[in-house]
């Protein structure tokens, strides 16, 4: 069954989540606001791939079976810590009733639940990741190494597969598109991109050629050198605000123009 939940707020969303007697769902660390008391919470290391439940009497196969878990839980561990993701995950059930739960991202924006029916997964960015049902497996993807390094945010995607409600979060406003009702093809700011369907195929390129026009564009249209592909037919979420654009607008509050007239390529950081 889908998840009862609703999103609201304007600047700073969160998601408010009625949970039926026995149903769980989780969230990552630090995405937690308030629950009601008939709902219990469990901090684990193991994400819901990983059972993440005690082994019953035997059925896990013993030794065998908990050494199996361990490595499985060390595993899903190491890949969220290479990623810069919260190595525990918080799970919330609900007890003798109805009980809710609230959520938020961690910047001033919008969020988006998702729903899973198990034929094709999701992608979303770093950090995007907010709660989900226990039903919904959330994973790491890694993008090639060509790809990544040269796009930045575009290195390490957080995953979701399974059935269920998946909720993620992001900056500023978003927009929804599919890259074929634009030809097939879009580019965007590699900041921009928050999630999409499996089935689109995500890239990056380098912002014009080695030449005068190019490393102006570089230089002083603030992209940097690299755009964010995405092509093929299916749904895309981006995000109005970058984390970047965010960043450089709070150190220059903060005193003194730390983007500098490059337009982020080179930094002028004073102090």
């Amino acid at each position: 069954m889908t998840l009862q939940q609703e999103i609201v707020g304007n600047a700073m969303q969160m998601a408010v989540v009625n949970l039926r007697p026995g149903q769980t769902v989780y969230c990552e660390a630090g995405k937690f606001l308030f629950k009601t008391s008939n709902v219990t919470m469990e901090t684990r290391l193991s994400g819901p791939s990983g059972g993440g439940q005690q082994p019953q009497g035997g059925a896990g196969g013993g030794m065998g079976g908990l050494l199996r878990q361990a490595m499985g839980t060390a595993m899903q561990v190491g890949q969220r810590a290479l990623a810069g993701e919260s190595l525990a995950f918080q799970y919330f059930t609900s007890q003798g009733g109805e009980g809710t739960v609230g959520f938020a991202g961690v910047l001033p924006g919008e969020m988006r639940a998702l729903e899973l029916d198990g034929t094709r997964a999701w992608f979303a960015e770093k950090d995007a990741f907010v709660a989900a049902e226990s039903t919904v497996d959330f994973g790491i993807a890694f993008q090639g190494g060509r790809t990544g390094m040269s796009g930045g945010e575009g290195f390490v995607l957080e995953k979701f597969t399974g059935h269920g409600t998946v909720i993620i979060a992001g900056a500023g406003n978003f927009i929804d598109l599919d890259p074929a009702d634009f030809g097939g093809r879009v580019e965007v700011d590699t900041g921009c991109v928050v999630a999409f369907e499996e089935g689109i195929r995500y890239g990056v390129q380098r912002v014009g050629g080695l030449n005068r026009q190019g490393l102006m564009n570089a230089v002083f249209g603030g992209e940097g050198l690299s755009l964010a592909t995405l092509e093929g037919s299916g749904r895309v979420i981006l995000q109005s605000l970058t984390i970047e654009s965010l960043a450089n607008a709070l150190k220059k509050a903060q005193g003194g123009d730390k983007q500098g007239p490059t337009g982020g390529l080179f930094s002028t950081h004073t102090g």
